[in-house]
């Protein structure tokens, strides 16, 4: 079975939404094996590998704004339930599942993951960062640091504070009850367009896998779809 013929089919799956069984014959792919190949490589740690490259591409031309990154999370229900579920306190306790984007200045998703919904937010933070690739520059070694750690109040701590300043990353974190988040809104609003982009991809939505590292595979590859229509329009 010709490889790309199968990429495309899966990526047809993520931008509609559509359930395996459905996928149109035109694919010249039959859901069984274009389904099996998906399997095989999610395990083969594909979907991370590509968005590596896209990223690398980016940096090697001066295209990641290494000025900051941005932490943010969000809820979606998880129809079937699975591993990396849990009950969601804002949709009255049914089953979802978080999805955790951190991005450079500019909102390309540098590092995505996936817990369940009642998972805070805060115990992502380090996980992210730590999860941010070491990618290709213009010139120079390959970066992984940004210069200042942007998040909202439900990122805040003094544990936090001190891991960032520990790492040489300053920390621009909303303080619970001393700072509004209009401050913090002049930058947020780009990782909200991110995670924006994102739910761009109908699979992404309502989860339906019942494994959850199937669904980190279908974010993973928005990440890296995402990252490659910037790269796209460089080439154009």
């Amino acid at each position: 079975m010709d490889e790309r013929a199968v990429f495309t089919a899966v990526v047809y799956v993520l931008t509609s939404g559509c359930a395996w069984r459905y996928l149109p014959e035109s694919f010249g792919v039959s859901p069984a094996t274009a389904h099996r190949r998906f399997t095989a490589w999610t395990g083969a740690g594909l979907w991370r590998r590509l968005h590596r490259a896209v990223l690398d591409e980016l940096g090697a031309r001066g295209e990641l704004d290494w000025t900051s990154a941005i932490v943010d999370a969000a809820s979606v229900r998880a129809k079937k339930g699975g591993s990396l579920t849990g009950p969601n306190p804002v949709d009255r306790g049914k089953k979802g599942s978080k999805l955790h984007v951190l991005s450079e200045a500019q909102g390309l998703p540098l590092a995505v993951a996936v817990s369940g919904a009642n998972l805070h937010d805060s115990q992502a933070f380090k996980p992210l960062i730590l999860g941010i690739p070491a990618i290709r520059s213009r010139r120079g070694p390959r970066r992984r640091r940004p210069v200042k750690i942007r998040a909202d109040k439900a990122y805040y701590s003094a544990e936090h504070l001190r891991w960032l300043r520990g790492r040489n990353l300053i920390p621009r974190i909303a303080r619970p009850g001393i700072e509004s988040g209009e401050r913090l809104g002049r930058h947020r609003w780009k990782i909200e367009r991110s995670i924006s982009w994102l739910f761009g991809y109908r699979r992404l939505t309502v989860r339906y896998e019942r494994k959850g590292s199937h669904f980190l595979a279908f974010l993973g590859l928005a990440a890296a779809l995402t990252c490659y229509k910037r790269l796209a329009k460089l080439t154009t």
